[in-house]
């Protein structure tokens, strides 16, 4: 039976404060996310389930480089979604192919191994380089290196984070993956240092993320490709969050004019839309890999495939990345003018930004909750480091808006 003893009408719907009581009863808490319920967005602007908008300075992470929802994406989304979503590796289909051709020919790599996570493709990435290091090298069995850097990031298996020097996200879960060694990130001479006849690899961020936007000195990319070339050892750069016009470039690496021999990317590679990661390489580490081993249920499938595939056309076809270097530029003039006390340093390339704060400053969560209550999202990393990555579609009068929102917010808290 129907219950009419009360009109619909006066059934409110579920506040932000609800959805927060539901993911804390019933989530697992592994992340601290801040107190805002998002429910739609568009561009470079997002509400929550109250009615409020905010201009995300986030973007996922870099995820959503082509901007929320963009409708070219969209489409092409619920087009595939409709006539099929997965077919596995097991079968051939008619959307893999020309993915993998969008993709090598932006990039001018040969070869493209799908996955689906950013973290699958770092793991892809350090199954080539082994493997290539047994297989064309001639490391012993079971000794191969990569050397890694400190303050790294790739993701949160157990693998990935055997070579984190991050405590909090190795406490409690070892025992850890062996064969790597840590250096000092933008020293290329302790790498050399590093280096021994079992070195198969050096996988490095161009530019480390999660640390905090920590940009190496100009020349250190080079110095690495020389250094990688002369002792017969791979280069392989992390582009997951780097690449994809974030920087005002392609690749992080085109900063130098650096083609390493192996780069991974996710997040925008699929617009925010889906998950999908790739490793990309040329024939001479590719074709390591044989029949059966390695692969994805997921990895390729026809629906991640056309949507990555529309999201590198729209990247491409409407400047995306041109867009996010003048927009850097004009973000970074605006920054020159902060003269606020509790600022250490910003570091920025193109739409990329870290703001470093004294740890007098109380850390960067009350300064990223203020921005929230003011109409910004943005985050805190290592907690004393706001950072800054708005979708590339930004425009000038949101760059000018959000210059605004910190210069107020810096007044606020000081």
């Amino acid at each position: 039976m129907i219950d009419t003893s009360s009109d619909a009408s006066d059934v409110q719907a579920p506040s932000s404060h609800d959805y927060i009581a539901l993911e804390e009863r019933y989530g697992a808490h592994n992340y601290r996310p801040l107190d805002v319920v998002l429910s739609g967005g568009l561009g470079s602007w997002v509400w929550d389930v109250d009615g409020k908008r905010y201009l995300d300075c986030l973007a996922a992470y870099g995820a959503v480089n082509q901007g929320h929802n963009h409708p070219r994406i969209v489409a092409a989304f619920v087009e595939q979604a409709q006539r099929m979503a997965l077919t596995s590796r097991a079968f051939r289909n008619d959307k893999l192919g020309p993915f993998y051709r969008i993709l090598c020919e932006m990039t001018g790599y040969q070869r493209v191994l799908p996955m689906n996570t950013g973290a699958e493709a770092v793991e892809t990435a350090l199954k080539a380089a082994r493997k290539w290091g047994y297989t064309v090298k001639g490391i012993p069995d079971g000794q191969a290196e990569i050397i890694v850097m400190a303050g790294n990031f790739g993701g949160r298996t157990i693998t990935i984070i055997s070579f984190s020097d991050e405590p909090q996200y190795r406490a409690g879960f070892g025992p850890f993956t062996p064969g790597f060694k840590l250096v000092p990130f933008g020293d290329a001479d302790a790498i050399e240092r590093a280096i021994t006849p079992n070195t198969c690899a050096v996988l490095l961020e161009p530019i480390q993320g999660e640390a905090g936007i920590i940009v190496p000195p100009h020349g250190t990319l080079k110095r690495i490709r020389a250094i990688c070339d002369a002792n017969n050892v791979l280069m392989i750069a992390d582009e997951i969050q780097s690449g994809l016009g974030r920087t005002g470039l392609l690749m992080a690496c085109d900063h130098e004019g650096v083609r390493p021999d192996g780069v991974t990317l996710g997040k925008a590679l699929a617009g925010g839309m889906y998950p999908v990661s790739a490793f990309l390489a040329d024939d001479a580490v590719m074709d390591v890999f044989q029949p059966g081993d390695h692969g994805s249920t997921f990895g390729g499938n026809p629906l991640g495939a056309a949507v990555a595939t529309e999201a590198l056309t729209v990247l491409r076809d409407e400047g995306m990345v041109e867009n996010a270097a003048a927009m850097g530029r004009r973000f970074g003039a605006g920054l020159e003018s902060f003269d606020h006390g509790s600022i250490k340093e910003v570091r920025q390339v193109g739409l990329w930004i870290g703001i470093e704060l004294w740890p007098e400053a109380g850390g960067a969560r009350r300064y990223c909750e203020d921005l929230q209550g003011r109409g910004v999202l943005c985050k805190e990393t290592h907690h004393h480091v706001i950072r800054i990555a708005p979708p590339l579609v930004i425009g000038p009068t949101e760059v000018d808006h959000a210059l605004e929102t910190l210069h107020a917010s810096f007044d606020h808290l000081g």
